[in-house]
């Protein structure tokens, strides 16, 4: 006799299956029809649409605006005169809505219509994404990047240049107002071009454009992904290396390359040349100083050491 209670004979099992029940409920974002799993399946087809970071997401990193192509950019009213005064290529001004009128104001709008550069108007959050938090005072510069030239190039024309050559390589200079002090003595003194490593050091910024008075407009400057082989590729044209180093085994003064194809190689500000670098120079020179001075600033070095060759260069009457 079958009772009220279990399978009875007949039922095939289906009140044994019953009971077994059907497992776990699933999260609510893997139910279709459920608002979750809804969110879940935009949100996958907002990632398909986006590429792929090449090393991943950066933690903390400043969200450009739109359209803005530049890594540099110049923030604050006196930083933004100086840059527009210096004649700094940019791209364009972000003014905010509503800004506050001022002299600086003022000197910017002119010096921007001056210089056929775009003036936009922006939200304060958009200037705020444009200069990575730091203060703008409702104006923000957008800097035109720097175009380099590969070392290759920037040989073959010094090469056929009627005079010997000169370069000036830079081994780890990371201060901008460095970069561009040199290069204002550089081409002072008759250098035909600048090489900057690619990896720890510094390129044409903004602040180093202005350092240099407008002369990286007219100096070639070239990046190499490897100094140490850039220099060897030098020295394969048949130029010489000259390293700056307080210690050198040579004075200045007695430096009889400079007269001929010559790189000079300028360490980076308190270290130096690097070991490799310091190697591969067919000689160390070193400034002779008078005193307690034990070093000079590595632009200032880089001055003194151009204003030898050159005088070294002068035809002699």
């Amino acid at each position: 006799m079958a009772t009220k209670k279990g399978p009875h004979k007949g039922t095939g099992g289906h009140g044994r299956r019953q009971l077994e029940g059907k497992g776990p409920t699933p999260k609510a974002e893997d139910r279709p029809g459920h608002p979750a799993y809804r969110r879940k399946r935009a949100a996958a087809k907002r990632a398909e649409k986006q590429p792929a970071a090449p090393h991943g997401p950066r933690r903390n990193a400043p969200t450009r605006a739109r359209g803005v192509a530049s890594d540099e950019v110049v923030a604050g009213r006196n930083a933004v005169v100086e840059a527009l005064r210096a004649a700094v290529p940019a791209l364009a001004l972000y003014v905010a809505n509503g800004v506050i009128r001022d002299e600086r104001i003022d000197e910017i709008r002119k010096r921007a219509g001056d210089q056929s550069l775009s003036m936009l108007e922006a939200g304060r959050a958009e200037l705020d994404r444009l200069s990575g938090g730091a203060p703008h005072q409702g104006v923000v510069l957008q800097v035109r990047p720097f175009d380099y030239m590969q070392v290759d190039d920037l040989l073959r024309r010094t090469l056929e240049l009627a005079e010997p050559p000169l370069l000036v390589a830079l081994d780890g200079v990371t201060d901008p107002h460095n970069l561009g002090a040199i290069a204002r003595s550089a081409a002072a003194f008759g250098a035909h071009g600048l090489v900057l490593p690619e990896r720890r050091a510094v390129g044409v910024t903004a602040s180093a454009w202005k350092a240099s008075a407008g002369t990286l407009a007219r100096l070639p400057v070239a990046r190499a992904t490897n100094l140490v082989r850039a220099l060897k590729d030098c020295a394969a044209e048949g130029l010489m290396l000259a390293g700056l180093d307080g210690r050198g085994e040579l004075d200045l003064d007695a430096l009889e390359l400079a007269e001929g194809p010559l790189v000079l190689v300028v360490g980076a500000e308190g270290k130096g040349l690097s070991r490799l670098v310091g190697e591969t120079c067919d000689v160390r020179v070193r400034i002779p100083l008078a005193g307690a001075v034990e070093s000079l600033n590595a632009s200032v070095a880089a001055g003194v050491a151009l204003a030898e060759i050159a005088r070294r260069r002068r035809p002699r009457s």
